[in-house]
């Protein structure tokens, strides 16, 4: 039977509790730090040579898919009630609303450092070491709204121009492109600056900290970050009946990204399943 992943702002007491003590308990038995290890692993940015399986290509959806159900399954051998809440980040848009709360994931960091100090994940508390990252530091950090240079998060509106996107993704299948479903939700536009970081990408920024690069999996909001991310392919799939995941086929040998990208039916790495198995998730969970 299907399990619900419901909107963070609608948690009972109980439910965060319950979510936040699951989500400790994996910390606690070392296989947390194992999710960062692959996020960071597979990390590889446009440019680089070899397979991109992660970001900045089609499989952006349903590597990060796969990667939500494997911590999904971790928490749920903790507590067989909890799910991955989804944070609404066009409804839910300031520093002090869900799910920045002392019961959930805590509040932004202090100005000094951008240390987290409230909340169950803050260093303080002994229970949130970070041990796996791409800097030194041992304690989570935040720069909600980025003090320095504000910035906002994205609207209804820019959601929708992704939404609005008929065809799933097109060739050269990378972070150059302006159309698409895939590349205009996961964000990379043209420009410098704010202006260039759309819908993901921008809240990765809009949150700050240890959210801006591979090790952005320290940040326990990145699971509810991703799952309304999920979400919209869920909703672009809706809208867009028989629309699939593309390329179906993989570029041949002749086209620059040849052994770079994953087409609809190859193996997508760590796990060897493919983005078609994704696709329907229906008997798994559904969103409230």
């Amino acid at each position: 039977m299907a399990y619900t992943r419901k909107d963070v702002s609608t948690l009972t007491a109980a439910e965060k509790k319950r979510f936040v003590k699951a989500m400790l308990e994996v910390k606690k038995r070392g296989e947390y730090d194992e999710f960062v290890r692959t996020h960071i692993e597979y990390y590889t940015a446009d440019g680089e040579d070899g397979l991109r399986a992660a970001h900045m290509t089609p499989s952006f959806l349903p590597w990060h898919r796969r990667f939500l159900l494997e911590l999904e399954k971790a928490l749920r051998r903790v507590d067989s009630s909890v799910t991955v809440p989804y944070w609404d980040w066009t409804r839910n848009r300031t520093a002090t609303s869900a799910p920045w709360t002392k019961d959930l994931l805590g509040g932004n960091g202090r100005r000094s450092d951008h240390q987290v100090t409230t909340g169950p994940f803050a260093y303080g508390t002994g229970n949130w070491t970070i041990k796996e990252g791409v800097t030194d530091g041992e304690f989570l950090t935040r720069d909600l709204g980025r003090a320095r240079d504000p910035m906002a998060l994205p609207t209804k509106s820019e959601l929708e121009s992704a939404l609005a996107e008929p065809v799933y993704d097109f060739s050269p299948w990378d972070s150059t492109l302006t159309k698409g479903f895939r590349n205009r939700l996961e964000g990379w536009g043209t420009g410098h600056g704010t202006v260039s970081w759309r819908n993901h990408n921008r809240v990765h920024r809009w949150v700050g900290g240890v959210m801006l690069g591979g090790a952005s999996v320290n940040d326990p909001v990145f699971w509810l970050h991703h799952a309304f991310v999920d979400l919209q392919w869920s909703r672009w799939q809706s809208r867009h009946r028989g629309a699939r995941y593309l390329p179906a086929t993989p570029p041949g040998p002749a086209s620059p990204q040849h052994g770079q990208i994953i087409a609809r039916r190859e193996k997508m790495p760590p796990w060897d399943v493919t983005p078609e198995s994704l696709e329907d998730v229906s008997r798994i969970y559904r969103y409230a």
